[in-house]
C-alpha cells in the first residue's frame, strides 16, 4: 500500500501497541486515513539481549510467540492482501487483550495452533494459514521490515512504530497510551503528537511512570473497560 497515509509496525503480543492501534483505528475512521499494518518483531528486536537477565520471566516466550504469529500475519498478506492483515490485527488483538479468560493464558499460548485456529475463523481467513507459525522461511521478510522500522526511529525503541505520510513524512515510537480515549480525545491526541513530532528539532518526551493498559487481559475490570468504550463513541461489545 505505496499511498497509506500511515505505516502502523506492529507486534501483536505488545499490550501497549494494541492499544494504541485502538487508538489510530479511531483516528483513520474520523480522518479518513489509509493505513498499512506492518510488520516489527520484539524477539528480532532484541535477538542480541540476555532475556534471563533483562526481563521478567515470561517475556521470551511471550516475544517468540509474536514472532510465530507474525510469520502467521506475513503469510496472509502474501496470500490475501494487505486488508486481510488488518482483519488479522483486530482479531489477534481481540483475543489476546480483550477477554478477561486471555489473562490465565501461559505467555507462549498465543502462539500455538489451538490459539490461533479460532482466531482465524473469526478473522473469516483460511485455517491453513496457521502452518505458517513454524515457517522459518517468512522470518527474513520479518527481519527487513523490523529493520525498516529501526531505520526510522533509531534502535533504542519499542512498538508501535507510527510512520506518517510515508515515505518523507515523520516517524516516531510511540505513543505508548495506556487508556481508549473518546473520539474527540483521539481527534486532539492525534494533532497534538503530529503537530509534535512534526517540528524538527523535537527529540523525546517520556516517563517511567505509567499504568498498565487497561485491557480485560490484564486484569482491568469489566466495568473499566465498558466505559472505555463508552467514551468511544458507541463501539459494540463484542462477546466471544
Amino acid at each position: 500500500m505505496a499511498d497509506a497515509d500511515i505505516n502502523f509496525y506492529f507486534d501483536p503480543v505488545c499490550p501497549f501497541c494494541w492499544m494504541t492501534s485502538k487508538w489510530v483505528r479511531i483516528v483513520q475512521a474520523k480522518r479518513d486515513y489509509t493505513v498499512d499494518w506492518r510488520f516489527i518483531s520484539l524477539r528480532m528486536v532484541n535477538a542480541a539481549v540476555d532475556y534471563d537477565a533483562q526481563f521478567p520471566p515470561e517475556y521470551e516466550a511471550g516475544h517468540t510467540a509474536g514472532l510465530r504469529l507474525l510469520r502467521v500475519a506475513a503469510r496472509t498478506r502474501a496470500e490475501h492482501g494487505r486488508e486481510a492483515v488488518a482483519r488479522l490485527h483486530v482479531a489477534l488483538g481481540t483475543h489476546i487483550f480483550d477477554q478477561e479468560s486471555a489473562a490465565d493464558a501461559e505467555p507462549g499460548h498465543v502462539g500455538t495452533r489451538e490459539f490461533v485456529d479460532p482466531v482465524l475463523a473469526y478473522a473469516d481467513l483460511p485455517g491453513d494459514l496457521a502452518d505458517a507459525l513454524d515457517d522459518p522461511s517468512w522470518d527474513e521478510q520479518l527481519r527487513a521490515e523490523t529493520d525498516e522500522a529501526l531505520a526510522l526511529t533509531g534502535k533504542d525503541v519499542g512498538t508501535p512504530i507510527l510512520h506518517f505520510e510515508p515515505p518523507a513524512g515523520v516517524a516516531f515510537f510511540g505513543p505508548v497510551i495506556s487508556r481508549l480515549p473518546s473520539e474527540e480525545q483521539a481527534l486532539e491526541l492525534w494533532d497534538h503528537v503530529i503537530g509534535l513530532a512534526r517540528f524538527p528539532g523535537f527529540a523525546e518526551l517520556k516517563r517511567s511512570l505509567r499504568e498498565l493498559p487497561q485491557l480485560r487481559a490484564l486484569g482491568v475490570t469489566e466495568d473499566e473497560v465498558g466505559k472505555q468504550e463508552d467514551w468511544h463513541g458507541g463501539s459494540r461489545r463484542q462477546k466471544h
